[in-house]
């Protein structure tokens, strides 16, 4: 698995090259690594129903603890599942859908990595590589979402995304660094064994509040939710991906995950239960007032999102089993669905549903997976929907904490829910014919397949959803870590409170569906309220950023290099000098111990840098700073630092001629600066030069940790195998920080490389002036 996830990101930047040797059929190739993929699964299915766990463990940075370990247990087995086999589909689906796009090859790079990343954020079981998967679900998805890169509405939704969830995933790291102080381990397995010590911690709160920060931002619960139906300016098929099994389900698995670790506490349950419940009804809510296929859809996925995270803050067995019903349930059904509304878009030019109408003659195989699909979204019978709302509404009932709250908002939420499903089934299909603007037609085998399988699923498993029992077993043990029996799901409990309230749900939603028209229109007198909402702060927070960038832009970057230099220099007087002078008050002895060939290197470099100041000379500066360097190196030689002397004065050579020849070509010396400002500078520069020295025999002079070059010299053969200390330090002790400098300065010749290999095209000279225009300008 761990091979055929990292092997997964080869595979996508193999797209290209793929797509040139097998053209339209490569997003049928490309679904072959989820198909084999979802094949491993069912393969390791008899070991995960028996309760057991697969741990595949690989040192990646030993030295740090941190290792790229995956665990399959019930709860990751279905992630991944749903992962690769919606996955699959998808790949099959998008092959029509984008079949001649210019951009299918790219399209086909970054789904598939997206795919990969999912794969492991579900799977991995230690916190770094979490976050790392975590982290490449949102560059992805960012780059899907803003695929049609030419639409400025794309490109602000892509960065919106990414943007929330970003800043999400921040607060996210933070609070993974606390689990991982408070439980001792970045190991997720070991952690989640540790709920009574976590809970008892005195970080306990912060962190909870972190994480919950972050799996609300990426699984778009109120007030984040506004960022997910604008995520619908992606094509179909990676809303269809997006919303049924991946990226938005991340933060649901990561609540789902730490359930045992931090759930149980007041905290958790009335922040995940209200949170959910809000969720809910709100996109059920906003769902009613559009008539975008699409929109529409991405509403009911919020209501879906909040409802799964209320039935985790819930949290008895009872509800662990309805999230894990309705988990699946909405995956089915959702994939279904988006595929659909892309088939729709792609048979008759529109994504209106109020635009449609009378189509199911000629979409018959569409229709009948709409309404199968509907229906299940709808929670009514004989559909896998409907037995996920019978437990949702069982769960609610049993609610500690604000019960009549959270069924008041459940309620809401399943009968605008109904109304959406019976819009999005019907007016599409049946009525009267409507005129659109392309013909409509039934789609082709590729783009039927996965909503048809999908729809045949929710049906199957709601006739017969004993046949979940096993896995809705092995789940529910995965996120309570107890060991779950006597799960038994059918579809007739016979008639009981959850049943009443399903049947009150279906006439208030036929009642909304009935009336939908002056509905919307009563529900618009509400826009000037709503554009107060969440997204018009996200909105607020972007402009205030922007004009605090140009304000600090305006004071501090204004293209004066002498301004930025006087800046820093300021900022490290006040940091460094406040904390030298005042909180570590340093005792300095100054004794005057030096050779007179020393006194003379220093004398040089002092009168190098005092006569490039005063000099008006080009020449004369610049062979002023040539001393000064030259200098600087013969101290390195009499301190014994012969390799440093040798890059001193390699690079104070090649300076020195890069100067003569730049300025042998600038305009003469001039005073730019006003008197004022040339005193300012020799105030700052005379303060750094002395807060430098005070700072140097401070060190000099303080004891109060073991010196740290002690330990180069004692080790730098043992661990390096070099007897050369700098070159050990540079390439071992130090390696990461020269792997840094060393891209910085690959970055750096690739920019130069490209402005070399930049021309500049002469307008004037390829188009010249016709007779009859004006050439006086």
């Amino acid at each position: 698995m761990q091979l055929a996830v990292l092997g997964g990101f080869v595979v996508a930047g193999m797209a290209p090259l793929l797509h040139r040797w097998f053209g339209a059929r490569t997003p049928m190739l490309m679904a072959l690594l989820p198909a084999s993929l979802t094949l491993w699964l069912l393969w390791q299915w008899p070991t995960i129903i028996a309760g057991n766990v697969l741990l595949l463990e690989w040192a990646w940075v030993p030295g740090l603890d941190i290792t790229l370990t995956f665990l399959i247990d019930g709860l990751a087995w279905l992630f991944a599942m749903l992962i690769s086999v919606i996955g699959a589909l998808v790949l099959v689906y998008s092959g029509d859908y984008l079949r001649g796009h210019q951009d299918l090859p790219r399209f086909l790079v970054v789904i598939t990595a997206f795919m990969m990343s999912m794969l492991g954020l579900v799977l991995a079981d230690n916190l770094v590589t979490l976050f790392v998967f975590w982290e490449l679900t949102s560059i992805t998805s960012y780059l899907l979402i803003g695929f049609n890169h030419t639409d400025l509405a794309a490109r602000k939704a892509a960065l919106q995304g990414l943007i929330v969830t970003a800043g999400g995933g921040l607060a996210l790291l933070a609070g993974f660094v606390m689990l991982a102080v408070a439980g001792g381990s970045w190991s997720l397995s070991e952690l989640i064994t540790q709920g009574e010590v976590l809970r008892e911690h005195s970080l306990y709160t912060a962190l909870l509040i972190c994480v919950l920060i972050g799996a609300f931002t990426k699984s778009a619960q109120f007030p984040f939710h506004f960022w997910l139906p604008n995520a619908m300016a992606a094509p179909t098929p990676v809303s269809a991906y997006l919303h049924s099994a991946t990226m938005v389900k991340a933060g649901i698995y990561l609540l789902a995950r730490l359930h045992p670790a931090l759930g149980g506490t007041d905290t958790w349950v009335i922040s995940l239960s209200l949170v959910g419940a809000l969720t809910m009804a709100t996109g059920a809510f906003l769902a009613i007032q559009h008539t975008h296929i699409k929109k529409m859809l991405a509403y009911s996925t919020i209501m879906a999102l909040g409802t799964l995270t209320m039935l985790l803050g819930i949290g008895t067995q009872g509800a662990l089993v309805a999230f894990v019903v309705f988990l699946l349930a909405h995956s089915l059904y959702k994939g279904a669905l988006f595929m659909v509304a892309g088939i729709l878009d792609h048979a008759t030019g529109t994504k209106d549903v109020t635009a449609m109408g009378g189509l199911r003659h000629a979409m018959p195989l569409t229709a009948a997976a709409a309404c199968i699909a509907a229906l299940s979204l709808a929670g009514l019978p004989p559909l896998l929907g409907f037995v996920g709302k019978e437990l949702m509404f069982e769960s609610v009932l049993e609610a500690s904490h604000y019960q009549g709250v959270i069924l008041i908002l459940a309620f809401i939420a399943a009968f605008l829910t109904l109304a959406v499903a019976v819009i999005v089934a019907l007016r599409p299909f049946f009525g009267p014919r409507r005129e659109t603007p392309k013909t409509p037609h039934e789609a082709p085998p590729a783009m039927l397949i996965a909503p048809v399988l999908l729809a045949e699923l929710s049906l199957l498993l709601g006739l017969v959803p004993a046949l979940l029992d096993g896995l809705v077993a092995a789940v529910v043990t995965g996120i309570s870590l107890g060991e779950v029996r006597g799960v038994k799901l059918s579809l007739w409990h016979g008639i009981n409170l959850p049943l009443l309230l399903s049947l009150a749900s279906l006439a208030a939603g036929v009642l909304v569906f009935r009336y939908w028209h002056a509905l919307r229109a009563r529900l618009a007198r509400l826009e000037p309220i709503m554009a107060r909402g969440p997204e018009a702060g996200y909105e607020a927070l972007m402009r205030g950023l922007v004009n605090v960038a140009e304000w600090q832009t305006r004071l501090l970057q204004n293209g004066y290099i002498r301004n930025y230099l006087v800046m820093t220099l300021l900022v490290f007087l006040g940091l460094v000098g406040h904390a030298l002078v005042f909180r570590h008050s340093p005792n300095i002895a100054l004794s005057i111990d030096v050779y007179f060939h020393e006194a003379v290197a220093a004398g040089l470099m002092v009168s190098g840098a005092i006569v490039a100041c005063v000099m008006r000379s080009r020449l004369a500066a610049v062979a002023a700073l040539g001393v000064m360097g030259f200098s600087i190196a013969l101290t390195f030689v009499l301190f014994s630092a012969p390799d440093l002397a040798i890059t001193q004065l390699l690079v104070e050579t090649l300076t020195v001629i890069l100067l003569v020849l730049v300025l042998f070509r600038s305009p003469r010396f001039a005073d730019l600066s006003t008197p004022v400002e040339r005193l300012r500078d020799l105030v700052v520069a005379v303060l750094t030069g002395g807060l430098t020295t005070l700072l140097m025999l401070a060190v000099l002079n303080g004891e109060r940790l073991p010196r740290i070059s002690d330990y180069m010299v004692a080790n730098s053969q043992p661990l390096g195998h070099g007897h050369n200390i700098v070159n050990v330090i540079l390439v071992d002790f130090r390696a990461l920080d020269t792997l840094g400098e060393m891209f910085v300065l690959a970055l750096a010749a690739m920019g130069v490389y490209a402005m070399l290999r930049f021309h500049v095209v002469d307008y004037d000279a390829r188009h010249p002036p016709t007779p009859r225009e004006n050439t006086d300008d």
